[in-house]
This record gives structure tokens, C-alpha cells and sequence, in this order.
């Protein structure tokens, strides 16, 4: 059984890939300007790909691009050129959804990795070894999956394959996202990566011969957000994901902030080397608990691991919880000041805290603040504005600072 304990992380641009490299992704996932099944991040293009390729690669970290559309006929002649590119670019693998394009993959890129996408809802061993046959090196299992199914499915599988799941972001109420609702209401196809996400949207029911009559399905006058997932984490359960044979620890999010991807990987790798260094004793300690609630976020599940998740649906609204603001992000530290860049106004005399790949957050109250010229400042009030700050710690370029709401 491979040893493989991966952090994979979701990047929507060149700012995100930076974000998921500096705070510990072993791996990152993206979309070039096709195929990708988020065409709002689908930002790469082939030369931002060689790009992003070649920091990953300098750093030691992979790049797999997804290619998990369901395409129509007048997309396959593109296939051939985007396959060659992305492989001239130098991605590491391959996520893929429709069986063509898996045969086209192997034809135009026999020498790299495939790796089935969770939007092919594997959900058994037969289908994972049959997958396995077909020449890829990976399969996305679905999140519809218990912890003792996964189980089983690495139990029947060769070790040389690789599994992978879900552990971090939002949910879908349809299965492994295979979901005809945005279609239908919109004309935008969540198979090929154009989803209006009308499952967030409030709902009322309406008799039709009373027309604009609207009844509330539930006790709020606000309707009811009856699709509405909540948000998997499980980042307390990493121990039990990889004893159950998981090689790669997938966080959702390609459409998520710098932000959220610094957080987040952040989290999950810190985690993640906690089990490496004991797997027999994983306790985390509550600073890095508290991390995961730090960023923009619905109410947290476990999906389906544990069991049917009575608990995963949430119908009071469809909006994120957010706590906190990121004020600056660091490019410097030298002679008793952070040099850094503006994101949100703050003031001199606010608590902040500052989060690094290094350890633990820091907070400290904001006791001394120059404009970039060295005047004294009160308020740090103008977009994207230079400024420093007094702090006796150094911490590293693009350290993120930020204050709580």
C-alpha cells in the first residue's frame, strides 16, 4: 500500500498557487481555460500553467489539471491540443470524469497520470479496480461514502493505485455533483463547470390556482433553503481517513479566496504532520482547531464518513459565517517593523493577529503605524496602500495579517 499522505489544495489563480505552496500543499489542483468543472476559476492559461508548473516543481510540490467535463461532440477535437499543452506545461496528472476523454488521455499523454474525478461517483471496488485497468493511477472516490466503505474499496484494490477523498469545503445535495437543477432553472450546466448553485437559493411553495400565494415550507418567513448542505470538515478525523487507507487529502475550494486557501492548507497540513509524527495519539490542539472557523464558512458537517448525515442539511439560510478580516499581507520585516501591503481599513490601537506557515498565530495590539514614507499614521484607510507597523517578531513574506469582525 503506498505510503503517500498528500495535502492537495485548490488554486483559481497564480495568487492561490503561491497562497497553497507557502502554507504546505503537497499538491495542487486547478483548471485550465477548458474542461474544468469550475469555469469561473478556469484562469490558467498555458502559460500561467507552465508557470504555475514550474514553482511547484522548484519547490517539489505536484500540479494535476482537471479535464472533468462531461464535453459534447464539438469539444473532442480540442481535446488534442489541451492535453499536449498541459503536458508541455508539465502537469503532474490528469482528473478526469468521461471515459473518452480517458481514452484520448492516454492516446495524447500515455506517460501522464490519470486520476479518476469524484464526478464519476466511485463508489465500490469493482468500479476503482476496473478504473485501475483502464490505466489510472487514482480515483476520487465520491463523497457518498462511509469511512468503512472506503475501507473496503482500499482492502480490494491494488496498492499501487491510489485513493483519494474529499476532507475540506462545500458539499453538493446532488450525487457527486452529477446535478440537472442549474440546467433546468438557468441554462447553466454544473457538468461543465457552469453551476448557478440554485440549491443555496430560498424556496416557498405556491398552489397553482393561487397564483403569487407563496407558503413558507418551514417556520421562517424566509422561505426555506431545503438543497442547503453545510460545509464538510474533518480535519479532527484525519487519523481515522488515513488508517482507512486515503493517500490524498483533498480540500475543495477553487473558487475560494487566497485567504481561504492560506488557511486552510495551512491547517490541514499542520494536522496532517501532527498524525505523521504520532499516529497512535492524534490530538490537535485547539489553536488549530479554531483555524478552520476562521475563514468564510457555512456550518460544518462530516458528510456521510459517519454514517447518513441526518445533521448535513442546513435550512435556515444559505449565507457564510465570517469572523474575520485580512487587514494586510506581509512583504517584509526588518529593523522592528512589518512592511506590509493594505487589504481592509484598520486602526492604530486594534488588536491583530498575524498567521504564518510557521506556527501558531500571534496576536498584538497595533501600538505604532507609518505610512510608507515613515510618517506616523492612525488608520490605514486607502486600498492596497504601503505601510509598517511596529512588532518586535519577524515573520515571513506574505505572512497574513488579520482582525476579528
Amino acid at each position: 500500500m503506498s505510503g503517500l499522505l498528500e495535502i492537495l489544495s485548490p488554486v483559481g489563480d497564480m495568487e492561490r498557487l503561491y497562497a497553497a505552496l507557502d502554507y504546505g500543499a503537497d499538491a495542487v489542483y486547478l483548471g485550465g481555460t477548458a474542461f474544468g468543472m469550475r469555469a469561473a476559476s478556469a484562469k490558467f492559461t498555458p502559460e500561467l500553467l507552465a508557470q504555475g508548473c514550474a514553482e511547484a516543481h522548484r519547490r517539489g510540490k505536484r500540479v494535476y489539471l482537471t479535464c472533468n467535463t462531461l464535453p459534447r461532440n464539438n469539444e473532442i477535437p480540442q481535446f488534442e491540443g489541451f492535453v499536449k499543452g498541459a503536458v508541455d506545461a508539465g502537469v503532474d496528472a490528469l482528473i478526469i470524469t468521461d471515459l473518452g476523454l480517458l481514452s484520448l488521455a492516454k492516446k495524447f499523454a500515455p506517460d501522464t497520470e490519470i486520476h479518476i474525478s469524484t464526478q464519476a461517483g466511485v463508489v465500490n471496488y469493482v468500479t476503482t479496480n476496473e478504473f485501475y485497468n483502464m490505466g489510472a493511477k487514482r480515483v476520487v472516490l465520491a463523497r457518498e461514502l462511509t469511512l468503512e466503505e472506503v475501507a473496503e474499496i482500499r482492502a480490494k484494490t491494488p496498492d499501487e493505485l491510489e485513493i483519494e477523498c474529499f476532507v475540506h469545503g462545500a458539499m453538493c445535495v446532488s450525487f457527486s455533483g452529477r446535478c440537472l437543477l442549474s440546467q433546468y432553472l438557468t441554462n447553466r450546466d454544473a457538468n461543465r463547470g457552469e453551476c448557478a448553485q440554485p440549491c443555496r437559493w430560498g424556496y416557498h411553495l405556491m398552489e397553482e390556482k393561487r397564483p403569487n400565494e407563496f407558503y413558507p415550507i418551514f417556520e421562517d418567513e424566509q422561505g426555506t433553503f431545503i438543497l442547503n448542505a453545510k460545509d464538510m470538515c474533518l480535519i479532527e478525523h484525519l487519523d481515522k481517513l488515513a488508517k482507512a487507507g486515503v493517500n490524498s487529502f483533498k480540500i475543495e475550494g477553487r473558487a475560494k479566496s487566497s485567504y481561504y486557501v492560506s488557511v486552510i492548507t495551512n491547517a490541514y497540513r499542520k494536522a496532517m504532520d501532527i498524525y505523521k509524527a504520532d499516529p497512535d495519539n492524534y490530538v490537535l490542539p485547539q489553536w488549530l482547531k479554531d483555524e478552520v472557523f476562521k475563514v468564510s464558512h457555512r456550518a460544518y458537517c462530516t458528510g456521510f464518513f459517519f454514517g447518513h448525515p441526518k445533521e448535513s442539511q442546513y435550512y435556515e439560510n444559505s449565507g457564510y459565517v465570517r469572523e474575520y478580516d485580512v487587514v494586510a499581507i506581509v512583504d517584509k520585516c526588518e529593523n522592528g517593523r512589518i512592511f506590509a501591503e493594505q487589504r481592509n481599513k484598520f486602526n492604530l490601537g486594534d488588536e491583530v493577529e498575524v498567521l504564518s506557515p510557521d506556527g501558531e498565530p500571534e496576536k498584538f495590539t497595533v501600538t505604532e503605524m507609518f505610512d510608507e514614507y515613515g510618517n506616523s499614521i492612525e488608520t490605514a484607510n486607502h486600498a492596497a496602500m504601503s505601510f509598517s507597523i511596529a512588532s518586535e517578531r519577524v515573520y515571513p513574506r506574505n505572512s497574513i495579517i488579520r482582525i476579528k469582525k
